[in-house]
């Protein structure tokens, strides 16, 4: 897996166009709330995409994140850097199985080789941006950072109506369905038969 040799043909034009979705300003959004989560204990990323990965292909920094979003009981109890592959690669999918039951999409998640062989680190992004968004969103005090850096969700607005307001409802005629006042068959002619254009003036 570590020593896949480069791409060509169709598969190189599919990485290109993946890559093409990733964002360097967005990189830098990220890196900045990790940080401001997590504290200057995760160190900081080498500038550009490889240094990007290479800060949280371990899963030790996702690990950091998703247990400073939640209050209680750490959803990731062991947290150990290591260099051995499969220990990483554990260390991402509890990342991703914490931020599911966190309330992430699974239409939002990244797979674990997106990151670990940079397959998508877009969809990394994705996924850290739909974090950020949700933390903001729940406003439960473990979010740290500027809350302008993300958008919040918008929540269910849940409308109960009472048994004598839905009937009333029913003998509305709704706008959609035009109206019809003033109709009347005023002017109409017989079918088939010329209109009558008269001229008043003298």
């Amino acid at each position: 897996m570590a020593n896949k040799g480069p791409s060509y043909g169709l598969s190189r034009e599919v990485q290109s166009k993946i890559d093409k979705k990733y964002d360097q300003d967005l990189e830098e959004r990220l890196t900045e709330w990790i940080i401001a989560q997590c504290g200057a204990g995760v160190g900081q990323p080498e500038a550009g995409k490889t240094g990007w990965q290479n800060w949280l292909k371990d899963g030790c920094v996702l690990g950091e994140l998703i247990n400073s979003l939640s209050s209680g009981n750490k959803p990731i109890r062991k947290i150990q850097s290591s260099g051995m592959a499969f220990k990483q690669m554990e260390q991402i999918s509890q990342f991703l199985n914490a931020a599911e039951k966190y309330g992430i999409t699974k239409t939002d998640m990244f797979q674990t080789v997106d990151l670990w062989e940079g397959k998508d680190l877009a969809a990394v992004q994705r996924t850290l941006m739909a974090l950020g968004n949700l933390a903001v969103t729940r406003d439960d005090g473990t979010y740290r950072g500027d809350p302008n850096w993300f958008h919040k969700k918008s929540m269910e607005n849940r409308r109960d109506f009472s048994e004598d307001q839905l009937n009333e409802g029913k003998s509305v005629i709704g706008l959609q369905m035009g109206t019809n006042k003033g109709a009347s068959q005023a002017g109409m002619t017989g079918y088939g038969r010329p209109r009558q254009i008269l001229n008043n003036n003298p």
